[in-house]
Parts: structure tokens; C-alpha cells; sequence
């Protein structure tokens, strides 16, 4: 799934009890440690190129730090520490467990497949790709549904 929709669907989620943006930013946090750190340096370097990079060309940074923040026992383990300490932040960060789940059957095992048990298990689920019209449509469609609903619920 891509970043936006990711925010998106974490702040609509987990962004409702006082921390949006924290829920947004950890709705997309995942992508913005590998891909998003990637592009900023690749925009210094001037390097950047519109479209996903080939295999070949990503540093081996990149795949770690989407491993990390891919798994679904990361981000559970960094939340469960942040509950210690701040519930209400913690209930934002399930975002990010948030953004493996809806990632993992979205993703086919040809390009950065969810290893959603990692560091555990190596598994990864070859599903359909998220630029499939059967799942990008359905996402877009979801997301204005959900936020037409949250405003009306407030409005109410």
C-alpha cells in the first residue's frame, strides 16, 4: 500500500483519542525509515528518480530497515514499551502494527514482500500487489468512507 493511504488509515484508526498526528506518523512510519530516509538522501545526492528503484540498485540499509519496521513483532514490542509509559501515545503507535497488517497480503514476494514475523521468521506472504486495481480502487474507496464517517460522527 502506499505511504499516504497508510497515514491515512492509521490516523482514521488510532488518531481519535488526542494524538492524529501521532497516529498518522506512525501509520507511515515504516515506509519513511527505509524508503523515505532513501529518497532524502537520493534528493541531496541529486539522484532521485520518480518510480520504484530496481533491486539492484538499493542500499543493503534499505532491506534492513524495512525488515525492522515491517514486522508485525517490532512494532507490537515497541508499542508494549510505550504503553509503560503513555497509554495514550501507545494507542497512536498501533498505526504501525496497523500499517504491517494491512501491507502483508499486499505485497508479492517479486518486490519488498511483508516479513511480518521478522526477526523470528524470515516467512514472507507473496500476495497481490497494491497498485492492482482490485485492492488500489477498494483502498481509496475505504479511506473516503471512513473519514466521511468519522466527520459525521463528530458532527453529530
Amino acid at each position: 500500500m502506499d505511504t499516504f493511504s497508510h497515514a491515512l488509515w492509521g490516523r482514521a484508526a488510532f488518531g481519535f483519542k488526542g494524538y492524529p498526528k501521532t497516529a498518522l506518523f506512525f501509520g507511515c512510519f515504516p515506509d519513511l525509515s527505509s524508503f523515505g530516509i532513501l529518497i532524502i538522501i537520493n534528493l541531496f545526492k541529486n539522484e532521485y528518480k520518480i518510480g520504484p528503484p530496481e533491486l539492484e540498485a538499493i542500499p543493503n540499509w534499505v532491506f534492513v530497515s524495512y525488515d525492522f519496521g515491517h514486522s508485525f513483532i517490532t512494532s507490537l514490542f515497541f508499542c508494549l514499551i510505550v504503553f509503560f509509559y503513555n497509554k495514550k501515545i501507545a494507542y497512536a503507535m498501533l498505526a504501525w502494527p496497523l500499517h504491517v497488517l494491512l501491507d502483508f497480503p499486499f505485497h508479492s514476494t517479486d518486490y519488498f514482500p511483508t516479513p511480518i514475523f521478522w526477526p523470528i521468521s524470515s516467512y514472507r506472504f507473496d500476495g497481490v500487489p497494491w497498485s492492482n486495481p482490485f485492492v488500489f480502487y477498494p483502498n481509496i474507496i475505504g479511506i473516503i468512507i471512513i473519514y466521511f464517517w468519522r466527520y459525521k460522527s463528530i458532527n453529530k
